[in-house]
C-alpha cells in the first residue's frame, strides 16, 4: 500500500469509503471541501488499482493541525494502516509548519483511542453531546517534534 496526496478526483472513493469505514458520516459536499482547500491536508492509502483503503485529512490553522478524518476500511483494520496514516499526516503537517495537532474522537472509541494514546496524544477536555446522535467526544492533543 502506497501513502498518496488526495484530490477532488479522489471524491468518489471518499464517499465510498466513508460509508463502508464511517457510516455515512460526511455529504458529498463536505469531502468536496476538504479535497479542494489548499490549507487542508488530505491522504490516502492505495493498494494499487484496487481503490482507497484509507484516508487521513487535517486543517493547518496557522502552526496547528486539526485532524478532521481518519479512517480505515473495515477489511483492513487491524493491520497498522490507520497508524501509517495517521504518522504521515502528523509528518506532512510539521513540516508545512504545525507545532502542534488537535483532534476530537468519541468518547466510546476504544479503538480509536488506543491509536491516538500510542502515538503520543493526550486527552486534554470533552465536548458533550458533539455527535449527531448526542455521543460526547474527547479532545485529544499533542505537540508535534522536529523528529516527525
Amino acid at each position: 500500500m502506497t501513502v498518496i496526496d488526495l484530490d477532488p478526483s479522489w471524491l468518489a472513493a471518499c464517499l465510498v469509503l466513508d460509508e463502508r469505514a464511517l457510516n455515512g458520516f460526511w455529504s458529498a459536499q463536505q469531502w468536496r471541501s476538504e479535497l479542494e482547500d489548499p490549507r487542508r491536508l488530505c491522504l490516502g492509502l492505495v493498494r494499487d488499482e484496487k481503490g482507497l483503503s484509507g484516508v487521513a485529512c487535517g486543517w493547518l490553522v496557522v502552526d496547528e493541525l486539526h485532524i478532521t478524518v481518519l479512517a480505515v476500511d473495515p477489511d483492513e483494520r487491524q493491520r497498522g494502516h490507520g497508524r501509517r496514516l495517521l504518522t504521515a499526516l502528523l509528518q506532512r503537517a510539521r513540516q508545512d509548519g504545525a507545532a502542534h495537532a488537535t483532534l476530537e474522537v468519541r468518547s466510546d472509541n476504544i479503538a480509536a483511542l488506543s491509536l491516538y494514546h500510542r502515538v503520543g496524544f493526550k486527552t486534554a477536555g470533552r465536548r458533550e453531546k458533539y455527535y449527531r446522535d448526542g455521543s460526547d467526544a474527547l479532545i485529544q492533543w499533542r505537540r508535534l517534534s522536529t523528529e516527525e
